[in-house]
C-alpha cells in the first residue's frame, strides 16, 4: 500500500538561506507522524511548503500518489490537505459557530452534512457548544486551539497538519488537547503534527522524525525514539 503523504528530498529556503535540506520521509494513512526538534530547524517551513504557501527549490510532494509539488494552497486543499497554523488564525470579532461555519464551506457542505459535522465538532470539544454563540477573540487558549482544530475538522481533511499545538497553554489543557488528536486516528485521519513538547508528541504518535538544522537527523517508531538515548537526552529532559 502506498503512502498518503510522500515527500522526497525536499529543499526549500528563503533567499539564499536555505531552511529544509533534503528532508524526505512518508505518511501511512490513518498514523500520527510527529515532528520534533529545536528552533529555527525549519518544521514550520515544512509544514507551509506541504501546505503550498512557500515554494519547494527543489524535490517532490506526493499526496496519494498525485505530485502536488507545484500546485497550489486551494487545490491542495480541496484534495484533502489542511494545515492549522501555530497563530491559529481564527477570525475573532465572528462567534464559535460562525468559525465553524467558515471551516465547513471551503467544502462546500450540504444542510445535513454542515449540521452533522457541527454536531461532530460539538462532541468532540463540549466546551465550543457551551460558546457557539461567544466571540473567538473572548476565548482562553485552550478554548481558541480547540476551536482551531474543530474548524479544520469541518474542512473533512484527509491529512491534518498541526504546528505547535500545545503553544502556550496550561499542562491539564495540553493534555486535553493532545489526547484528542490521538483519538483522530480511530477515525481513519491522517496527522503530521509539529510539537516542541517533544515527549507528549510522541505519546500519541505512529512514529516520529527529529528535524535540526533542516534536515531530519533521525526518525522511527515513535516508541522507539522514546527510549532513544539521543532524543530523550536532547529533547525529552534527559532520562
Amino acid at each position: 500500500m502506498s503512502a498518503l503523504l510522500e515527500v522526497n528530498d525536499l529543499h526549500v529556503a528563503y533567499g539564499q538561506v536555505e531552511a529544509v535540506r533534503g528532508v524526505s520521509f512518508s505518511l501511512e494513512e490513518g498514523h500520527i507522524s510527529s515532528v520534533i526538534g529545536p528552533n529555527g530547524a525549519g518544521k514550520t517551513t515544512l509544514l507551509g511548503t506541504l501546505m503550498g504557501l512557500l515554494p519547494a527549490v527543489k524535490g517532490q510532494v506526493l499526496f496519494d500518489g498525485v505530485d502536488v509539488t507545484r500546485m497550489d494552497t486551494e487545490t491542495r486543499l480541496d484534495m484533502g490537505l489542511c494545515l492549522v497554523p501555530e497563530q491559529r488564525e481564527l477570525f475573532g470579532d465572528m462567534s464559535v459557530l460562525d468559525n465553524l461555519v467558515l471551516g465547513g464551506y471551503v467544502r462546500k457542505l450540504s444542510s445535513a452534512e454542515l449540521k452533522r459535522a457541527l454536531e461532530e465538532a460539538y462532541a468532540r470539544f463540549p466546551r465550543l457548544a457551551e460558546r457557539r454563540a461567544q466571540r473567538a477573540d473572548t476565548l482562553s487558549g485552550g478554548e481558541r486551539q480547540m476551536l482551531a482544530l474543530g474548524r479544520a475538522m469541518m474542512s473533512r481533511p484527509r491529512l491534518l497538519m498541526l504546528d505547535e499545538p500545545s503553544l502556550g497553554l496550561a499542562p491539564l489543557i495540553v493534555q486535553e488537547i493532545l489526547t484528542e488528536i490521538g483519538h483522530l486516528r480511530h477515525s481513519g485521519l491522517s496527522v503530521l503534527l509539529v510539537e516542541q513538547n517533544a515527549r507528549a508528541a510522541l505519546k500519541v504518535s505512529s512514529e516520529g522524525h527529529v528535524l535540526e538544522g533542516g534536515r531530519i537527523t533521525l526518525g522511527g517508531p515513535a516508541e522507539q525514539l522514546i527510549n532513544d538515548d539521543r532524543v530523550r537526552h536532547a529533547y525529552l529532559g534527559g532520562a
